[in-house]
């Protein structure tokens, strides 16, 4: 984006591209052993606590001996894409150029499989470090259709995903995401436009519009993530992804009749107990 050998000085590259001057010359740093502890903390709380904002935040902190700003735990929630779910009208602002889609579920009855597909993204810790998960659900059967893991939240990693999912599931009738910038990018949308796929997107801060991502991703961390110190991105994805497939294959859901997520999608029958 930036050119340091163009004639044009930075400082107006960066105005053109709107963006900070300042980050232009930023060097990031490596996060401190302290601040990945409290990130991990940070990541439970939220779970537990998803209405939760930095002061709540930093109260329930305090009430475990751990003291720290709520201007440093805002910016750690940040960095983890972490942010307190609840309704608030007229905050919803896209990224330069991106565009925001209407939410199309709200009281559609979703009765079989690729009929609606979601997205999200989520913070995974490890021993030293951190990663992100980005997974595609089929909504009627709680399936994980594909997954990708990234040392960054930019695009590519969920475009990846998305085409995984449609070159092995063929194509949903809606897919569902939040308002991040990674899937209202136009590079992220084309891919579901070009398939004539319906883009919905969650009212800003509305937790009950993708709870059954956030189900996962409480399944993942608490009988997984939170199990494990994963001592690289390689040892994370191969031990996430035999998470995943017990996931589908073998832990039966109670919302689904007892059946697994591989069940109910591929409409199989529930196997009498042994």
């Amino acid at each position: 984006m930036i050119d340091r050998s163009h004639d044009l000085p930075i400082a107006v590259q960066a105005r053109e591209l709107g963006i900070s001057r300042g980050s232009v010359y930023y060097e990031p740093r490596p996060v401190s052993d302290a601040d990945l502890a409290l990130m991990r903390r940070i990541d439970e709380l939220h779970l537990k606590y998803p209405f939760a904002g930095s002061r709540m935040l930093r109260g329930l902190l305090a009430g475990e001996g751990i003291i720290v700003g709520r201007l440093h735990v805002a910016t750690l929630m940040k960095r983890m894409g972490l942010e307190a779910i609840y309704r608030r009208p007229n905050t919803s602002k896209p990224a330069p150029g991106h565009k925001i889609y209407p939410y199309l579920l709200r009281k559609l009855p979703v009765t079989r499989a690729n009929q609606v597909w979601a997205m999200d993204i989520t913070y995974i810790p490890m021993a030293q470090g951190f990663v992100y998960l980005a997974a595609v659900v089929d909504w009627f059967s709680r399936r994980v259709l594909s997954w990708r893991l990234s040392i960054t939240m930019q695009a590519d990693f969920c475009i990846e995903a998305v085409e995984e999912a449609l070159a092995r599931f063929g194509k949903p009738e809606i897919f569902n995401t939040d308002q991040g910038s990674q899937f209202t990018s136009i590079d992220f949308t084309t891919v579901l436009l070009d398939r004539d796929i319906k883009i919905s997107m969650d009212g800003k801060g509305a937790w009950r519009d993708n709870v059954f991502v956030e189900r996962l991703w409480k399944s993942v961390k608490y009988e997984e993530v939170y199990l494990r110190a994963y001592e690289t991105v390689s040892h994370a994805r191969a031990s996430i992804g035999r998470y995943l497939d017990f996931y589908n294959e073998r832990r039966p859901h109670s919302r689904l009749g007892g059946k697994t997520p591989d069940q109910t999608y591929f409409n199989q029958p529930l196997l009498a107990a042994a």
